[in-house]
């Protein structure tokens, strides 16, 4: 099976939203993050098949467009399970400091080490708490979606609600940095990198 990614930066403080798709058009949307509009244009230029919206953490900022796409396609919506709050208080998730008042939830709350399949995605959720108590990554054959947890050359900020400097360093060394070397990280925010480079950082 093969496995293409889109890119498209959304929202005020661009962040990377993932259209991520197989030769059968089936197809995940990572962190809708605002701007369902683009979101929308491409997979229907492509004749995609959303069949997933997967959430890395609950930030206004990552979840701005579900409501609209969910309406759209109907694709559920997966996040861990100890992200509920953060996905449904405003003030938690940033999004009332803003004025933008989004509140969500997920249809499908898993647990850290959940493996499942989305067509013919299959899907481990890894359970990387620090930046929100319920952040988490999802690796997808050779890829790593991170969110905010992993960025190139540093890590998410841990001052929000819910936030843990210590958890998330810990999360990284201990359930990012012992995947293969050449695992492609694909961040919240900013460039793309390998696992093998980001273990030169920790």
């Amino acid at each position: 099976m093969s496995i293409e990614v889109k890119r498209i930066i959304v929202g005020i403080v661009r962040t990377n939203c993932y259209i991520v798709y197989n030769d059968k058009k089936e197809t995940l949307i990572i962190d809708p993050a605002d701007q369902a509009d683009r979101i929308i244009q491409f997979i229907s230029e492509n004749e995609l098949k959303p069949m997933a919206i997967l959430l890395t953490h609950g930030h206004f900022d990552h979840i701005g467009a579900v409501t609209k796409l969910k309406e759209e396609y109907g694709a559920k919506v997966y996040a861990h399970k100890d992200e509920k709050d953060v996905l449904n208080i405003q003030d938690i998730n940033l999004s009332s400091k803003f004025y933008m008042n989004i509140s969500i939830d997920a249809d499908m709350y898993l647990e850290d080490g959940t493996e499942f399949n989305v067509g013919d995605f299959s899907i481990r959720l890894i359970h990387t708490p620090g930046h929100t108590k319920g952040s988490c990554c999802y690796l997808i054959d050779d890829m790593l979606f991170s969110g905010d947890t992993l960025f190139n050359a540093t890590h998410g900020r841990t001052d929000f609600p819910t936030g843990s400097e210590s958890r998330i360093i810990r999360s990284i060394k201990e359930k990012l940095l012992v995947l293969d070397g050449n695992t492609h990280v694909f961040p919240g925010h900013d460039a793309d990198t390998t696992i093998e480079e980001e273990k030169r950082y920790y």
